[in-house]
């Protein structure tokens, strides 16, 4: 994961354009200290400053940020959702099931229980509290069919 070597792209980011990353993934909360509790039981890190108000974590480069719904720009919580799922690379078929009881025994609710793919990886999905949806997610390398 995380290797460029495959994107056929020399644009770049062009000025004045719209840059090629993504910084931030903003979830809407129905409830966020439950929320928050179950991303802080899964262990990932929160930003300082972090409360029952609004809560940010850090997953790898990007922050997740947790707002109460109805805040964003005074949308509503339907209008926030949108048909989506997240996804979480892991680097070994056997740690898509682990992942997978990990975020189990923390609250998640499993929506497709860990399978071997057609294609050769592996995966399952889960819902948060809330019912975001997360995908952990394994696909094989070179290295894995030699």
């Amino acid at each position: 994961m995380g290797d460029q070597s495959d994107i056929d792209d020399d644009r770049g980011d062009r000025p004045g354009g719209m840059p090629a990353r993504l910084s931030m993934v903003v979830l809407s909360a129905g409830h966020l200290p439950t929320l928050r509790a179950f991303y802080r039981d899964l262990g990932w890190p929160e930003r300082a400053g972090g409360s029952d108000a609004v809560s940010i974590f850090r997953v790898g480069d990007v922050d997740l940020a947790l707002y109460p719904s109805g805040t964003l720009s005074g949308d509503t919580a339907a209008e926030l959702r949108s048909a989506m799922t997240l996804v979480v690379s892991v680097e070994t078929r056997a740690a898509v099931d682990e992942a997978h009881a990990a975020a189990m025994s923390s609250g998640a609710r499993s929506v497709v229980d860990p399978v071997d793919q057609p294609w050769g990886g592996r995966s399952g999905v889960l819902a948060d509290p809330e019912g975001n949806r997360w995908e952990v997610l394994w696909v094989p390398t070179r290295a894995d069919h030699e």
